[in-house]
């Protein structure tokens, strides 16, 4: 048997094959004599665009009649003014090629009935934060909400108090498919292959600024679904989303092959270029830490690049992507350029791994799934891969440091979001001469942090992520205490509902210990001191771990700091701060931590493939 999903007419159209029976004038409309005369006024105006076409028929086409970039503004422009200032832009010169097809979508903008590509969304309405929440909870293939597969739902969780917030579409693997294949035809035959990088820049802005307009709801979203704190989702889970976007933005329209002088084939003589091109179809998945931001910093840099993508947001997390996916409606990316289907790592994942129409896979999480991951790439059609794993990034603190600063950036480095934090510093080690005073200063901040609600604007350390980290979180502590750790300070769960964590601190650790070793992902310093002035033991200690993703190192002496930073095996070195990432800054880690890179230019590169054009004259 064979599946056919495409037909190409002989006028170049392109037609689902479901719709190949059906008449063709079934949808189409009836003119009024006023839309008779408009439709000859616009047949004019076709016919001074296209000189060399005698006689402009229903099937001529716009392009293939010799138009240019500059007939389309002229175009548009001459309809406007006709039409008295019709909503037109050049994008829908592009999706309705033919006079005919064209004269549909004028009449249907002229008559008000253009509404079709507006979706019908069943939103979850919440009131929370002063703010009425609507929030969509299905799946999102080829730019409409739709139920999984057997209509399949799963609960998401409140981790502030436990409570249900809503049922979630539980995507099967047909949804997994029917994604990829939207995705697909958005790419091969849809207007995001079309347009120019420039208009695909301006969308993206415009996504940006939807964002921005919606980030307090985006921000709450995310404190209800992921125990964010609100005021640091909303400069960071949210605030670096919308400058990402911002960023790759710009990138659209530059990037750029290069000319490669070759040897000669005398006495002819050679060209050589290089075009970067769009991969196609991607898969992303995203871990629960920072729901928004890490789809931002995949997706942006992916669609940037003139990619197609299904989205895997984390099951414990989606509602933030859900809402993510209505903005891209509002902002008008065309449909099926963004796919997002929550679900079950074991079966979404799984499939976007070993689907042969995805040609890429962008994953951050765990270093286990990761290498999974990589082998069902390898066995399935030798996809590229790029990787953001697991860490236990090492922060060294030297004697000579600013040592308020070390302790309130120490903290940071640690507490920040929680924990759950891929470039947290898992390990500390302070020079001995300072070490008891550190740890001295760090209890007395910790006993300050304000442990609550994340709506609360005072909260400071909200509830860990979902149960189930809790539970490693507690496992983690006793394990430590177990192997002779000191605890400090915390390594419990906070009496009260919810999935609290109290922030942790352990001394004395050594090491050969687990803490010392594996990444809590959660609010737990582990501390380790080092004699005084012994650089390079503390550097050898610091690098042997298999995780390389981040570091940092606290002193005033500039070369210390130097010699220390061209020493650690990590993608990222902090130098008397922590935490500091930026838009423009590569981001990705070196060893078990992963390769490829998020942010900056180079995340570009993950989503595009360089081909060679050689010439002779």
């Amino acid at each position: 048997m064979l599946l056919v999903k495409n037909i190409q007419l002989e006028d170049g159209k392109m037609i689902p094959a479901s719709h190949f029976f059906r008449g063709e004038d079934s949808s189409a409309l009836e003119l009024t004599e006023a839309e008779l005369v408009t439709m000859e006024a616009v047949r004019s105006a076709w016919k001074r665009i296209l000189p060399n076409v005698l006689e402009v028929e229903d099937s001529t086409d716009f392009f293939k009649s010799g138009a240019a970039s500059v007939d389309v503004v002229r175009l548009v422009e001459e309809v406007k003014e006709l039409c008295d200032g019709v909503e037109l832009e050049n994008e829908d010169v592009y999706m309705a090629t033919t006079f005919k097809d064209f004269i549909q979508l004028l009449v249907r903008k002229l008559r008000g009935d253009d509404k079709e590509s507006e979706c019908i969304i069943d939103y979850v309405e919440m009131t929370v934060n002063k703010l009425t929440l609507r929030m969509p909870h299905q799946l999102f293939i080829g730019g409409t909400f739709v139920d999984a597969e057997g209509a399949k739902t799963y609960e998401t969780i409140n981790p502030t108090d436990g409570s249900v917030i809503c049922q979630v579409s539980l995507a099967q693997v047909s949804d997994v498919d029917k994604a990829v294949a939207a995705a697909k035809d958005a790419f091969e035959n849809g207007l995001w292959g079309k347009i120019s990088a420039r208009d695909r820049g301006r969308l993206l802005y415009r996504l940006a600024d939807l964002m921005e307009q919606h980030q307090e709801e985006l921000a709450t979203i995310e404190a209800l679904d992921a125990g964010a704190v609100y005021t640091l989702a909303l400069k960071t889970h949210v605030g670096m989303s919308i400058q990402t976007f911002r960023y790759f933005a710009g990138w659209c329209d530059k990037i750029q092959g290069s000319t490669i002088p070759i040897n000669q084939a005398r006495p002819n003589r050679n060209l050589t270029l290089t075009r970067k091109e769009p991969i196609g179809v991607c898969g992303i998945v995203i871990p629960w830490n920072y729901p928004l931001m890490m789809l931002s910093w995949k997706t942006a840099a992916c669609l940037a690049a003139g990619n197609t993508v299904v989205i895997k947001p984390a099951q414990v997390t989606p509602l933030t992507a859900l809402k993510f996916a209505e903005l891209t409606l509002k902002a008008g990316i065309p449909k099926g350029v963004i796919n997002i289907l929550p679900g079950s790592g074991s079966l979404v994942g799984q499939r976007l791994s070993d689907h042969p129409d995805v040609r890429k896979i962008g994953f951050t999480g765990s270093t286990e799934v990761g290498k999974h991951i990589m082998k069902s790439c390898a066995l399935s059609n030798v996809k590229k891969v790029s990787l953001e794993l697991g860490g236990k990034s090492p922060l060294i603190i030297f004697a000579d440091c600013d040592l308020s600063k070390a302790v309130q950036m120490g903290m940071s480095s640690v507490f920040f979001n929680k924990g759950e934090n891929c470039i947290a510093a898992g390990r500390l080690f302070i020079e001995d001469s300072i070490h008891d005073q550190f740890v001295q200063k760090v209890v007395e901040e910790v006993k300050k942090m304000k442990i609550g609600n994340p709506l609360d604007r005072d909260t400071n350390h909200g509830p860990q992520n979902h149960q189930a980290h809790l539970r490693k979180l507690i496992e983690y502590c006793q394990r430590g205490v177990k192997e002779g750790a000191t605890l400090v300070c915390g390594g419990n769960q906070v009496p009260r509902p919810g999935f609290f964590f109290e922030p942790t601190v352990f001394t004395d650790v050594e090491d050969h210990m687990f803490i010392a070793k594996e990444e809590s992902f959660g609010p737990v310093m582990v501390i380790s001191r080092f004699a005084d002035g012994d650089m390079d033991t503390v550097l050898s200690r610091a690098n042997a771990t298999e995780f390389g993703l981040a570091s940092g190192v606290f002193t005033r002496d500039i070369g210390k700091a130097l010699y220390v930073s061209d020493k650690l095996e990590a993608g990222t070195v902090f130098i008397n701060t922590y935490n500091k990432t930026d838009v423009a800054a590569p981001f990705g880690g070196f060893k078990q931590s992963g390769f490829g890179k998020d942010l900056g230019e180079a995340a570009l590169n993950e989503y595009l493939r360089v081909k060679t054009v050689t010439f002779e004259y």
